[in-house]
């Protein structure tokens, strides 16, 4: 057996009792009387609809003539995008032709106190078009909540000369550079312009090189970028200028930017809030039966298996805090995950194959020093022998999960047969089931197996006993060991 050195035990145990803190309960600190939030926990999850209620709202287009089905369309493509873009992955869109509207549902906030539908619908941001223009001329100027100056309704140049619409960005996505001369990580928005985007920003950015074009949401002006060079190929980044963006602006700014991409202002003409199928009181619920039941794995694990039964725990503590991690959002730049009921039933269930990966493990370590085989050898054994099994379990059940994924995810390809409600349900059931089960693979395989082997190193973990075998001392009482 390759020997692990001793301290590995202690250094995987506690990296992973650390990370389950954090996922957990999160980090958190103050700046004045402002609370910032570091690392987000299990109170930062947003939960679905059947837990937590939500939002419905009805909007219609603002336009004087009646929208045709592609423009409905493209509006509805746009408002998926954007829900997509808040990682909100349990909403239903519903798009009716005859009387130009489109329904949406969608939860609230994890951190939601008022309830009011309308602000939420505001935060959405699904009602405003996104424009392009000349210089950064503004009427008037207020302060923001955040202290910053918001600059409104363009005036002059910047009022007439309008280069691009909000529908001709295909995509606006917040990506990570790294300077190449300092080595400085910064944080940029990439566009991706339409053909016929394509054609207009290169004519504007040609003439327009070493000017502003500044980026509106209706009549607030949320970017005014410098043009450093002409843009020919559809492509470009916004940078942040001097200071440069934070991650969460760069998401911020593109979020905004994906969201106004509509062929038309669409109004609220209907609002109301969703009453949730569950409750909190059945969340509470799941709660402590999640942390009963983990409880009783955990003691059923230490008296069948012994040893190896206390570091399954540990290393199953490392996979629920990836799972956590997976759907809080984890870091601040991140958005939380839409967690729904059957997003928690994939949890549960990717926890009950980390568990049989475990068994596997010791009962196979356990049969090894049942037929004589020294500690070494039968940890060497019982971990070969094991592998092809969980891994065969494991891999079948990532497939599974990622097909559920494709049909049910964002793309809704199967929502015209199934229904768009169930949707988000069956996609969050897939997502939470594939990072458990990634999380079986890191924490049931890997860690369990270097923290065994570098607990077997120590004398005082050297009798077979510990690991579900006959005791050394009765087979020295009887006989030489095998």
């Amino acid at each position: 057996m390759k020997r692990v050195k001793k301290p590995v035990f202690f250094i995987v145990a506690l990296l992973i009792l650390l990370f389950t803190y954090a996922s957990v309960f999160g980090i958190k600190g103050k700046n004045g009387d402002n609370t910032v939030t570091y690392i987000k926990g299990v109170n930062d999850i947003r939960w679905g609809i059947d837990i937590n209620g939500g939002v419905e709202a009805t909007f219609t287009p603002v336009t004087t003539k009646k929208a045709t089905n592609n423009q409905m369309d493209a509006a509805e493509a746009t408002i998926k995008q954007r829900m997509i873009g808040e990682n909100i992955t349990d909403y239903e869109v519903y798009t009716d032709y005859n009387h130009s509207r489109i329904i949406v549902r969608f939860p609230w906030k994890n951190d939601e106190k008022n309830f009011d539908p309308q602000k939420s619908i505001e935060e959405l941001a699904a009602t405003a078009q996104v424009t392009f223009r000349e210089g950064m001329e503004y009427t008037t100027q207020t302060t923001g909540s955040d202290g910053q100056p918001v600059y409104k309704t363009p005036k002059g140049t910047t009022a007439s000369n309008i280069i691009l619409q909000g529908n001709e960005i295909e995509k606006a996505t917040p990506e990570m550079t790294q300077d190449k001369t300092t080595g400085k990580t910064t944080y940029v928005v990439g566009l991706q312009l339409s053909e016929s985007g394509k054609a207009k920003f290169a004519d504007a950015t040609t003439k327009m090189v070493g000017q502003t074009i500044s980026i509106w949401m209706d009549d607030t002006m949320i970017s005014y970028p410098k043009v450093e060079e002409a843009i020919t190929d559809g492509s470009c980044e916004i940078n942040g200028g001097t200071n440069g963006f934070t991650a969460a602006e760069a998401s911020a700014l593109a979020n905004k930017i994906n969201a106004g991409a509509l062929p038309f202002k669409l109004s609220i003409t209907d609002s109301n809030t969703i009453s949730p199928t569950l409750g909190k009181s059945s969340l509470s619920a799941m709660r402590t039966a999640g942390i009963i039941a983990f409880i009783l794995v955990a003691l059923f694990m230490i008296l069948m298996f012994r040893l190896p039964g206390v570091v399954a725990v540990i290393s199953l503590l490392g996979q629920v805090a990836l799972s956590f991690a997976a759907v809080s959002g984890f870091f601040p730049w991140q958005n939380s995950f839409t967690l729904t009921l059957p997003g928690v039933a994939g949890i549960i269930l990717s926890i009950g194959m980390g568990v049989d990966a475990n068994i596997i493990t010791a009962t196979r370590i356990k049969e090894e020093l049942w037929t004589g085989k020294t500690l070494d050898m039968a940890i060497t054994r019982g971990d070969d022998n094991s592998f092809w099994a969980i891994f065969d379990g494991n891999i079948t059940v990532i497939i599974v999960a990622i097909i559920l994924m494709l049909v049910f995810g964002p793309k809704n390809i199967l929502s015209y047969w199934f229904g768009a409600s169930t949707t988000g349900s069956i996609y969050s059931f897939g997502y939470t089931l594939l990072i458990g089960i990634i999380g079986n693979f890191v924490f049931g395989v890997l860690t369990t197996r270097q923290m065994t082997r570098a607990l077997s190193a120590f004398g005082c973990f050297r009798n077979r006993w510990l690991y579900g075998g006959p005791s050394d001392v009765k087979q020295m009482e009887g006989g030489a060991e095998a």
